[in-house]
């Protein structure tokens, strides 16, 4: 999104404010001179799933990047979500299906998301229902197409309180001691059947504000403990959680690249990132 995302475009007047010049870029574009910038905010860069290797080889070439290049390796691909739930969170259980190998649906007749470790905006996302036989080859044929393709696919049981709870996103952002949690939302179900393809960027979603319980926030802060380098250096970040079969919250994804932030949703958010966003700038050389 060259000109940005409408709601990350609330931060320019409180930046503005503040006395900070922001220019949209594009990151692919060969013009930029990104050494020309104080700091360099990944905001909306979309359609680097496709190209993630280009993507992780131009952010290791930014000075100031936010987040930094090498949180921006670790978290594209969704393999991290293997080394978090070694580290002790609670994660949806996830079985990873790489270019070459087979797989054959399982034999209960449960509902699961098939998606890509590489992927953005529920692009290229399905769910089924292994009880119906149509399903059980479409997801088969799901996973054929993905690692056909040389990605990974991830294959997770569906949770069925999205489907009245909802998904939760806890967002953070940098503050004078660190990370600090700002706000929350609630993202209605988004998957209903089988991956018919997206047409935009993202599939749309029903956003709506939130208040985090307090066992959300335990579990998104024992997150962000366990990211490699530690969270105090992150300009922002967001966990999304959806209960688990016993109702405790699990991690569906820790979004620390581009997440949209939903600052149009919380009183004061958008100044909270500016003032974020001014922080890492003030810590710069």
């Amino acid at each position: 999104m060259p000109d940005l995302d409408p709601d990350d475009r609330l931060v320019l007047a409180p930046l503005a404010a503040r006395g900070v010049t922001v220019e949209a870029a594009i990151w692919d574009d060969p013009a930029v001179d990104w050494s020309g910038y104080d700091l360099v905010v990944l905001r909306s860069p979309w359609d680097y799933a496709l190209r993630r290797d280009e993507f992780v080889a131009w952010a290791q070439k930014v000075p100031c990047l936010v987040n930094p290049a090498d949180v921006v390796a670790w978290n594209t691909d969704k393999r991290y979500l293997a080394e978090l739930s070694a580290a002790g969170v609670p994660t949806v259980p996830t079985a990873w299906v790489e270019p070459g190998q087979s797989w054959v649906p399982p034999a209960d007749s449960g509902e699961y998301v098939i998606k890509p470790a590489v992927s953005a905006g529920s692009q290229d996302t399905g769910r089924y229902d292994l009880a119906d036989p149509e399903h059980r080859e479409l997801a088969a044929a799901h996973v054929r197409r993905l690692t056909a393709a040389g990605r990974v696919a991830m294959v997770q049981p569906y949770l069925n309180a999205v489907d009245t709870s909802g998904e939760t996103a806890l967002l953070f952002l940098a503050g004078p001691d660190g990370l600090a949690f700002s706000h929350a939302i609630r993202k209605g179900p988004m998957l209903t059947g089988p991956d018919l393809g997206v047409a935009e960027l993202y599939k749309k979603e029903q956003i709506d504000p939130r208040t985090a319980g307090p066992d959300q926030l335990a579990v998104a802060q024992q997150t962000l403990a366990a990211v490699p380098g530690g969270p105090d250096r992150l300009l922002y970040a967001r966990v999304d959680l959806i209960p688990g079969p016993d109702g405790a919250p699990v991690l569906v994804e820790l979004e620390l690249t581009e997440p949209s932030l939903f600052i149009g949703y919380a009183d004061a958010a958008p100044d909270r990132l500016a003032a974020a966003i001014t922080t890492h700038l003030a810590r710069q050389p």
